[in-house]
């Protein structure tokens, strides 16, 4: 009798550890966990809006006029008073300093047309007949260099479907393209921008990145978008797997500055020394404490209470309010607060507090690297920011039928996300990397020294 109860104790036990699992997962949110705003339930709630101030919206008496520059104009019309508005009298002369107006248009665009005749003439000896052939750098297809441009950007830097750059195409443009022709014009820019790629892959592997990941679609099967993003460029690669080897892909086998990221055990093989350890997703798990309840929720509180402070010090730091050296002297109580509140979290009885407060012991070295190393950040929110426009992508286009697909989207975004970090039209670059294709020539380098 006695060894049944103690077996329906056992089992009652094991139900109960499952229904916590099961309410855990229920009640996981952006907040609390890694998954994205857009999935959480209307019932979650926000941070509380700021107080109202009592002003009106919009820019505040006293700040700076924000006027948008003239552009220069094809054509000045000169507009005179013929007359006072007042009494009448007849006026002549010019104003110095007139007033501007200026109405910005779009001309009727057409296509620009070259037609190339390629005359087949016999040989006035032999009979045998010879067709004249393209010029060096021109296409083989019907789509110039700047056109291909534009098509890859409609679908890799505005999201477009196919259909829709088909149509855009044809209302804005009078251009008659199918999104056959489209997709075919993708796979050669994925060509003129490969070499460009490898160059920013090879970079990023000596600077300091931010990395992170999501999940892609390619031929209905799960890859994984992987991005790293250093101060001026960033780099997007599609892999199948989500482990340490796609890593090692896109930071090299022996990465020679700090990376930043979550706790994915597929970062583990890196050294500790090495490592940023993120704390925006620490303070998700901060708050999972807090949400679950029990005996671990004044640990999350005090642990987020210590991040808290932590965020205040940095932004003084980034801001210039603060040196490196007196953040430095307020880190050692800090740490020693964050150390008692892990040790607070080991001994309190709730095993999933009890489980993050030992890994966050284990991973001590890799949570202050910031503060030591120039050009880290506590946080790898920058990826997350770079994997955005992917994510709002993937929803849409459901991925990538081929890995030619694939490879076009990782160069597109690529070089998409890296003019725009250095402030390079994004049109004109990817139009020369293509005229360079046509030319048997090396494309412009993104390289920021080669840049300087």
């Amino acid at each position: 009798m006695l060894a049944l109860l103690r077996a329906a104790e056992q089992r009652l036990a094991q139900l109960q550890q499952q229904v916590d699992d099961l309410k855990h997962r229920l009640d996981q949110n952006s907040t609390n966990s890694s998954k994205p705003p857009s999935t959480d339930a209307p019932t979650v709630k926000r941070s509380p809006p700021k107080s109202p101030s009592g002003r009106k919206r919009g820019g505040q008496p006293g700040r700076a006029p924000q006027k948008r520059s003239p552009l220069p104009p094809d054509r000045t019309l000169v507009v005179k008073p013929a007359a006072c508005r007042r009494c009448g009298q007849a006026l002549v002369g010019a104003d110095p300093v007139p007033l501007r107006h200026q109405v910005l248009e779009l001309p009727p665009v057409r296509p620009d047309v070259t037609e190339y005749q390629l005359h087949r003439l016999p040989c006035p000896r032999c009979g045998t007949s010879t067709c004249g052939v393209l010029p060096t750098g021109v296409p083989l297809s019907q789509v110039g260099p700047r056109l291909q441009a534009v098509l890859a950007l409609l679908t890799g830097a505005y999201r477009l479907s196919k259909r829709q750059a088909e149509e855009l195409c044809g209302d804005l443009f009078g251009l008659p393209l199918s999104a056959g022709r489209i997709c075919a014009s993708e796979q050669q820019t994925a060509a003129a921008l490969d070499p460009v790629v490898a160059e920013l892959t090879e970079h990023l592997r000596t600077q300091p990145a931010n990395v992170d990941e999501t999940s892609w679609r390619q031929q209905r099967r799960r890859h994984w978008l992987w991005v790293a993003v250093t101060a001026l460029v960033t780099v997007f690669l599609i892999r199948p797997r989500r482990s340490a080897q796609a890593l090692r892909e896109v930071v090299g086998r022996q990465p020679q500055a700090v990376i930043t990221s979550d706790r994915l055990k597929s970062y583990e093989w890196l050294p500790l020394g090495r490592r940023q350890v993120c704390w925006a997703h620490l303070r998700r798990d901060f708050q999972a404490m807090i949400d679950r309840g029990g005996p671990g929720q004044p640990v999350g509180r005090d642990l987020l209470w210590v991040s808290d402070d932590l965020f205040y010090f940095w932004r003084c730091v980034r801001d210039g309010t603060w040196t490196r050296e007196r953040f430095h002297r307020h880190l050692p109580r800090i740490r020693a607060e964050w150390e008692a509140a892990l040790a607070s979290g080991r001994a309190c009885g709730c095993a999933r507090t009890a489980a993050t407060c030992q890994e966050l012991v284990r991973l001590d070295e890799a949570l202050w690297t910031f503060a030591f190393v120039e050009g880290v950040e506590p946080t790898n929110n920058a990826a997350e920011r770079a994997l955005r426009h992917a994510v709002c992508w993937r929803k849409t286009s459901y991925g990538t039928d081929s890995s030619g697909g694939s490879r076009f989207v990782e160069r597109i975004l690529t070089v998409v996300a890296t003019c725009r970090q250095q402030g390079r039209n994004v049109l004109d670059y990817v139009t020369s990397c293509c005229e360079a294709l046509l030319h048997h020539t090396t494309p412009p380098s993104l390289l920021p020294q080669a840049n300087s």
